[in-house]
């Protein structure tokens, strides 16, 4: 076993990584870049090495200070984690020429499976079925639309070298295909340098099913179950679960061959992931290789028992896979939700910022956290926007849903804006608890999970947030002077206080009076008397007989309450912005930081509403910015390949007048 590796990653995949190498008495080295300075995973290292700047394809992705890194240290292995280098045959070959052991398969397995097309070939032969597409080398655009026309819409585009839905479009009809094309290269070549596509029919209505497989170098091969994926919002993966519902044991052990084989057939050791597109007969085909670890894993641990990421230095280091395919079990259902910064009201636009409030559930058998992030930490624009994974177990997956649900409720955080409320709609929404699943399943609900629940009654809501800010704001218990607060106070009389809100882009007013845990709390034209006592950061609160605690963040700027029913935000009202001049209707900013891809229009141009103007890149993401109305380009301020800032002007239109 090896004394020290290092981790090639960052996040929380290097935390999770770390955990259970150190478990294993493994010296543990971590890189960073300039945003990773203080970052969790470098607190939680042994020793930690610079790699460069915030970029990732100046730090992360750059292979030479990686082995650097791993030499200086003397670390005998390098773990990848996933993403960034963890698939590239390039890296896992500079490895090998350096005498440091790749935690991960041989670089021929990488590159077998590294080209979708290559990857087709090889499963045909070792008899995994397949779906009916083209994979071919000839990509002359007319080649490709006769393709197309032959395999009958609909079909899917995908990158031949690409993965995480980069690169990837759905086409419904011939009249789309040329733009949907062109759209894919170019995310295609943007994220993996090679804008090769191949194109494959599109399976209405299916399940993504996948086997996690493990293979040693002494010709043990398992299978690990499967997990179910299917709840995905632009092909990548939001929800996941295993085992698979309502997988027969017969279908699961001929998937479970077939990943093995599929497996075998490129020599494969380590982790490996196999996935497939269920149909609703059942039928199965295989879709791609992931070479590594995948973000899903711990639901497969949950479920088996095991620790995948030790077995990968089990492994690495020559050992022997630590049970057999016999010893194989499933004991009873797990999900993962993955907790991103992205705001779901805004077409899930990256959010970053300072996580200024974070509580999470507690941990134990039922439920597990995988974080790279703590309260104080900053979520930047140059990296994958994942916040945590929630993981949670149970004896079945009705038990294990209800524990989903409310651990989203106690996952509390306040600073960039989150998508839980979004998977806690997702996870409740009577399709998903009766497990009618397929891929489309966000896109078929996708109004419906987008609107926010009912949540806790409005006013109420305000009357807990008012009593909460007059409890916190009051005098400290030692203060002896009542004439020093600030709080209306009066001999005989309740305290009174006076709030003035935004909640909804709309302005509250409250008038808080308080005399001991006794409020009254005037909210508009309506008025509620309650009790409250704050204690820390917990409110309790009796409202006609019925008692309940709510979570409070109070900041200088806003406020949060969190409640078994939702949460309520409110924010200070800005009385100098109040009063500010609208922006422009014709100025088009950009709505996080992030790189300009593409710039489509020139100055002088006409331009219709909804049409194309500038593509820009963040957080792994493309974005198009659209003209909001028909108009005529008066300035283009950045060109491709410039960086920008959140709310930078990018375009201004002379907008035409409608009347």
């Amino acid at each position: 076993m090896f004394n020290k590796i290092l981790i090639a990653n960052r996040g929380e995949i290097a935390c999770r990584v770390i955990s259970t190498a150190q478990r294993m008495g493994i010296q543990c080295v971590a890189v960073y870049s300039d945003a990773d300075r203080d970052a969790k995973h470098v607190q939680m290292a042994d020793e930690a090495f610079y790699i460069g700047a915030s970029p990732s394809n100046q730090s992360y992705l750059v292979v030479d200070k990686i082995i650097d890194a791993a030499k200086r240290s003397g670390a005998q292995a390098i773990h990848p984690g996933y993403g960034f280098l963890s698939e590239n045959e390039a890296f896992a070959d500079a490895c090998a020429s350096n005498n440091i052991v790749f935690v991960g398969p041989p670089a021929s397995a990488i590159a077998a499976m590294g080209s979708k097309s290559a990857a087709k070939s090889i499963m045909q032969e070792a008899g995994v079925p397949l779906v009916p597409g083209y994979h071919g080398s000839d990509q002359d655009v007319e080649k490709l639309r006769a393709e197309a026309d032959k395999i009958r819409y609909p079909v899917l585009l995908k990158a031949a070298y690409g993965g995480g839905g980069k690169g990837m479009r759905e086409v419904h009809k011939p009249a789309d295909f040329d733009d949907a094309l062109a759209s894919a290269k170019r995310e295609a070549q943007a994220s993996f340098g090679n804008d090769k596509m191949l194109i494959e029919k599109f399976i209405v209505k299916p399940r993504h099913v996948e086997i996690q497989v493990f293979c040693d170098e002494h010709g043990n091969a398992v299978y690990l179950a499967e997990r179910d994926c299917s709840v995905q919002r632009r092909h990548q993966k939001v929800l996941e679960e295993a085992p698979a519902p309502a997988l027969g044991e017969e279908t699961r052990q001929q998937m479970g061959e077939a990943a093995v084989r599929a497996a075998q057939a490129i020599d494969y050791r380590g982790a490996g992931t196999v996935e497939f597109l269920l149909d609703a007969n059942n039928d199965f085909f295989f879709m791609e290789m992931n070479t590594r670890l995948q973000v899903e894993h711990p639901v497969t641990e949950m479920i088996t028992g095991q620790d995948l990421v030790e077995w990968q230095l089990i492994v690495a280091s020559g050992g022997v896979l630590p049970i057999s395919q016999d010893q194989v079990s499933i004991n009873g259902h797990a999900f993962e939700a993955r907790i991103y910064a992205e705001d779901p009201q805004q077409d899930f636009l990256p959010s970053t910022g300072r996580i200024e409030f974070l509580r999470t559930p507690q941990e134990d058998a039922h439920v597990r956290i995988d974080s790279g992030v703590r309260e104080g930490d900053e979520v930047s624009p140059y990296y994958d926007p994942m916040i945590a994974k929630l993981i949670v177990w149970d004896t079945d997956r009705d038990r294990a849903l209800l524990r989903l649900q409310r651990a989203l409720r106690e996952y509390q955080l306040v600073g960039p804006t989150t998508n839980v409320d979004y998977l806690h709609r997702l996870a409740s929404h009577k399709d998903f608890v009766r497990a009618n699943l397929s891929t489309q399943f966000i896109e078929q609900h996708g109004e419906s999970l987008i609107k926010p629940g009912k949540g806790i009654e409005r006013h109420l809501g305000l009357a807990c947030i008012g009593a909460a800010l007059a409890l916190h704001q009051r005098p400290g218990k030692h203060a002896q002077n009542p004439w020093s607060a600030a709080n209306a106070w009066r001999l005989n009389q309740a305290a009174s206080q006076h709030f003035e809100l935004i909640l909804d882009d709309q302005q509250v007013t409250l008038q808080v009076a308080q005399q001991d845990q006794a409020f009254s709390v005037q909210v508009g034209d309506t008025h509620i008397d309650l009790e409250a006592k704050l204690d820390g950061d917990t409110l309790h609160v009796t409202h006609q007989g019925q008692q309940f605690s709510a979570r409070v963040a109070i900041g200088s700027e806003r406020h949060s309450l969190f409640t078994t029913h939702g949460r309520i935000d409110v924010s200070a009202l800005d009385h100098a912005a109040a009063f500010g001049i609208e922006e422009d209707a014709g100025t088009l900013t950009a709505p996080m930081n992030g790189t300009i891809v593409a710039v489509n229009v020139a100055v002088g141009d006409t331009v219709t509403k909804d049409q194309a103007l500038v593509v820009m890149e963040a957080m792994k993401m493309e974005y198009t910015i659209k003209a909001p109305a028909d108009g005529v380009v008066e300035q283009i301020y950045f060109a491709a390949g410039d960086l920008v800032s959140d709310g930078a002007e990018l375009v201004s239109l002379t907008v035409e007048d409608e009347s």
